[in-house]
């Protein structure tokens, strides 16, 4: 309810803007009732980050994706909307973004996804190919699924108890070894960590992995994994054993995308 962006915002302050690339969403599920509720929310977003415009403004997700989207043509027209995305929309609503902003001479720029080794429904959908076609970039969330793709949690050490991830994942983490074994294997002749090769696979994929962190060394192990090249045998491998590992990760508030 934007306190992360209070904190970013604070924290943004020394920097010169332009060294900046900031995005924040709008949430349909909190719009108020003004005339422009992406404006009203827009605005109370640039008082909290300290700043006149955001690089990259979202649609949180599709609930009456079109009326929003609409909402946002004034703002990107005076500037303090410089692109556009759109987060958990499948490829229709996708295309329908499009069309809407077209008739203004605008397009969107971006899409948000869950998009990962375990997850791979945008690829299967067709969006990730109609992001590449159009000049969209693809931002994938969730790449590393929460840690359970990260090489440190297996059976044996499973995620901490009673958190949301341990209910999600220590279930299925016995089903994710051989994947993540043969992710360490891959990882020790490239110098690399398997949170490491699932962000190189990300990448590959012509995807920009968002990766959550809480400490300074995981920002520079996930720009290391920039560096790093998969062959075609060695993601045909993990994919592979990836499917065959029959996990699903889809998140309660994401719809089916094929």
């Amino acid at each position: 309810m934007g306190s992360s962006e209070s904190i970013l915002g604070t924290l943004a302050q020394p920097y010169l803007r332009g060294d900046l690339f900031i995005s924040t969403k709008f949430t349909p599920q909190i719009a108020g009732s003004s005339s422009n509720p992406v404006e009203a929310m827009l605005e109370e977003s640039l008082k909290r980050l300290h700043t006149d415009y955001i690089d990259i403004y979202w649609i949180h997700n599709p609930t009456d994706a079109p009326k929003w989207v609409a909402g946002l043509i004034p703002l990107l027209k005076s500037g303090k909307v410089k692109s556009v995305g759109v987060s958990n929309h499948n490829l229709e609503q996708i295309k329908q973004a499009n069309e809407i902003l077209s008739k203004e001479g605008l397009s969107i720029s971006a899409v948000q996804n869950h998009y990962s080794l375990l997850y791979r429904s945008s690829e299967e959908a067709g969006i990730i190919k109609y992001c590449n076609e159009h000049n969209i970039n693809f931002f994938s969330y969730m790449v590393l699924e929460q840690g359970a793709l990260t090489g440190g949690y297996n059976s044996r050490h499973p995620l901490p108890e009673g958190s949301g991830r341990a209910i999600t994942y220590n279930k299925i983490l016995p089903q994710l070894e051989k994947l993540t074994d043969a992710m360490a294997e891959i990882g020790a002749g490239k110098n690399a960590s398997v949170a490491q090769i699932a962000i190189a696979w990300a990448i590959g994929k012509r995807t920009i992995p968002i990766i959550g962190v809480t400490k300074v060394g995981q920002v520079t192990d996930a720009a290391h994994a920039t560096e790093i090249t998969l062959s075609e045998e060695e993601i045909q491998r993990i994919e592979t054993l990836a499917s065959r590992a029959g996990v699903n990760t889809r998140g309660s508030w994401e719809q089916s995308m094929t």
